[in-house]
C-alpha cells in the first residue's frame, strides 16, 4: 500500500510526513512518500492533499504543477482512491472559494468556503488554537474519536456545505464552524490532524486503514 502527501509548494510537510509515517507504522499501512510527481500520485493507493495559505494561491500553486491535479482528480473520481484534505487542501473540495475573490474548488462536495463570522465580536479571527469537535455524522474515519476530542486550528474561512450529510463535525466559535467533510471516498479535516496529538494521529490512522 502506497500514501501519497502532494507537494505542491504550499505548506511545510514535514511533520505531517512524520505523523502519516508514524501511524503507518503502527497500522501496518504500508509505505508514505512526499512527491510531486504526476505518475507517483496516479500509483498511490491513498492521497492526502495538504495546504496552507490563501484558496486562490494554493488553488493556482496546485495548477501550475502541471498534470497534478488530473492525476488527482482521475484516482479519486474515477478510481475511487481514498483522499484526505487538511486545512486548504480540504477548503479546495468545495465548490467556490471566496477568499480574496471568488475561486473555483474542485466541485467534489458542494458548498462554498466562507470567512469566519463569530457572533461575539470578542473572538478574533484567525480562528487559532485547540477546540473541541462536535460529531455530527458518524465515519469509519471517526473511529474512536468522539464529542469533546479536541483538534489544533488555524484559518480565518470555512467550509459551509450544501448538503448537511457531508458535514461531519464542527467545533462551535460563537456559531458553528466546519470541522471535517466528507462523502463517498473523500475526507476533508480543516484542522491539522498531524498537530492535533492523539485525536489527529487516530484519525491518521484511520484513514491509512480506511477502505471505502
Amino acid at each position: 500500500m502506497l500514501t501519497v502527501l502532494v507537494d505542491y509548494d504550499s505548506g511545510n510537510l514535514h511533520s505531517a510526513e512524520k505523523a502519516f509515517q508514524r501511524m503507518a507504522a503502527e497500522t501496518g499501512g504500508g509505505h508514505v512518500i512526499v512527491t510531486s510527481d504526476p505518475d507517483m500520485v496516479a500509483k498511490a493507493d491513498r492521497i492526502v492533499l495538504p495546504g496552507d495559505g490563501a484558496f486562490p494561491a494554493c488553488r493556482q500553486a496546485l495548477n501550475d504543477h502541471t498534470g497534478l491535479f488530473e492525476a488527482i482528480d482521475e484516482a479519486v473520481t474515477q478510481r475511487a482512491r481514498p483522499f484526505l484534505g487538511i486545512c486548504v487542501g480540504m477548503q479546495m473540495l468545495a465548490t467556490t472559494g471566496r477568499e480574496y475573490h471568488d475561486t473555483t474548488g474542485f466541485g467534489w462536495i458542494d458548498g462554498e468556503v466562507v470567512r469566519i463570522a463569530p457572533a461575539d465580536p470578542a473572538l478574533k479571527v484567525p480562528h487559532m488554537g485547540w477546540n473541541d469537535l462536535v460529531i455530527d455524522t458518524p465515519h469509519p474515519v471517526l473511529a474512536g474519536i468522539e464529542t469533546g476530542d479536541h483538534a489544533y486550528f488555524v484559518h480565518s474561512y470555512h467550509f459551509r456545505t450544501a448538503h448537511p450529510a457531508d458535514l461531519l463535525a464542527h467545533v462551535d466559535y460563537a456559531g458553528p464552524i466546519t470541522a471535517i467533510v466528507g462523502r463517498a471516498n473523500i475526507v476533508g479535516t480543516q484542522f491539522h490532524p498531524e498537530k492535533s496529538q492523539a485525536t489527529g494521529l487516530r484519525l491518521i490512522a484511520n484513514f491509512l486503514t480506511w477502505r471505502p
